[in-house]
């Protein structure tokens, strides 16, 4: 098919006298297709030929069925089979769905990006990398905060992402902007949020972690689930501090890491120029937001003392953080209460302290003393165990009691 200006010159050539023959070859093309457009008089588009369509007057019912199935086009073609009585192939279902196909995928990438007033959000967010710290791979987790208008970034490393590291974070970073915002963007970590209905919208906060944010004057704002874009800002700002403040680089030990982190956050995070707003996040967080935090006020921090409930269990140890703390062992299946304050546990029952422990910083570790299950297990003199606990050796015999009762040595 030739395009219209070639038409157009076979038909300026016919008009001054020439023939077929001579058009043809003067323009290179064969003689036949000269005399076909002179008969047309003229350019005409391509016609493709109408075909009997199977699905013809379908195009509802197949856009319902694709929607409700989750775009199951076999599911769509046995619809169509049980309900009309349309035997078609997959291949003709997957041809008639491939636009809805297209837009569903597309509304599923699209984001609005959403910005906020100055002090009106902060958004927070963890990521994980292994770094060398000393002589060893550790994975490190990177809390990461993010205020909404400025782009001002606060990074805190921790060894776990239980609540405690999520409320410490979150603090660390009001005291190093200044100030606090309105509310606090997250995803749904369990840490935070109990339940949160993808359908109704419907969030159940931890209690403790609003408990803080009552403590704060916070509002604390969930993403919705497998929506973790919502909080963009965020989620970009991890993978910049993995890319450009972690990688490649080793450290002597945790507050090494942690001493580097705060010296790149003043020194290249703070005085970058941004891709999205074109500033420096210290400029527009000085101009602008570092007014519209609310002041701290000199408040202490939330975990500085906490008060907790806990039943002895049969170990004679009540749980705080996976760590278990001993007790009396009379005291087994007993209510305490326990108090965290410091550094120190202190457990009290019917108001009356029974045990203090010092606290425990890593995970499942004992902290027991012996004196707390003398009466029921022989006392001897007490041993070192993992966390610097107190532990007796009152639960190993020696091998001459096994030798008497055996009848002699081996």
């Amino acid at each position: 098919m030739k395009l219209p200006e070639e038409v157009a010159a076979i038909l300026s050539l016919a008009a001054k006298g020439w023939g077929s023959r001579r058009i043809s070859k003067e323009l290179g093309i064969s003689r036949a297709t000269v005399r076909r457009y002179l008969h047309q008089g003229g350019w005409q588009p391509y016609a493709q030929p109408r075909r009997s369509r199977k699905l013809g007057g379908l195009a509802s019912f197949v856009e319902e069925q694709f929607h409700r199935h989750g775009g199951n086009a076999e599911v769509v073609r046995q619809e169509l089979q049980r309900v009309h009585g349309v035997d078609v192939s997959l291949r003709t279902v997957e041809r008639a769905v491939e636009g809805l196909r297209r837009r569903v995928e597309a509304e599923a990438r699209v984001t609005v990006r959403f910005e906020t007033p100055p002090g009106k959000q902060m958004q927070i967010d963890y990521g994980q990398c292994v770094v060398g710290i000393g002589e060893e791979r550790v994975r490190v987790h990177l809390f990461v905060a993010t205020l909404g208008y400025s782009r001002r970034s606060f990074v805190m490393a921790f060894v776990h992402e239980r609540q405690s590291s999520w409320l410490t974070g979150i603090e660390e970073s009001f005291r190093y902007f200044g100030g606090v915002p309105q509310e606090i963007l997250f995803d749904n970590a369990r840490a935070l949020v109990e339940r949160h209905d993808p359908l109704t919208r419907e969030v159940v906060f931890n209690e403790r972690f609003h408990a803080f944010c009552r403590y704060w004057g916070v509002t604390p704002k969930a993403c919705a689930p497998y929506r973790a874009r919502t909080k963009g800002k965020c989620e970009n700002g991890v993978g910049y501090v993995k890319r450009n403040a972690i990688a490649g680089r080793e450290f002597n030990s945790l507050s090494d890491l942690q001493a580097h982190l705060h010296r790149w956050m003043r020194e290249v995070a703070d005085v970058r120029r941004h891709g999205t707003t074109g500033e420096r996040p210290i400029d527009r967080f000085q101009a602008e937001e570092s007014k519209a935090l609310r002041a701290l006020q000199d408040r202490a921090p939330f975990q500085q003392i906490r008060e907790l409930c806990r039943k002895v269990h049969t170990d004679a140890c009540v749980e705080v953080d996976t760590n278990r703390y001993s007790v009396p062992w009379r005291l087994i299946g007993e209510q305490t209460q326990v108090l965290v304050d410091h550094g120190q546990v202190k457990i009290f029952h019917a108001g009356t302290l029974v045990a203090e422990h010092a606290e425990i910083s890593g995970r499942r570790g004992r902290c027991l003393h012996p004196e707390h299950l003398k009466g029921v297990v022989r006392f001897t003199d007490a041993t070192q165990t993992e966390g610097g606990a107190a532990v007796g050796s009152e639960l190993l015999r020696p091998l001459a009691e096994y030798e008497q009762v055996a009848g002699g040595a081996w």
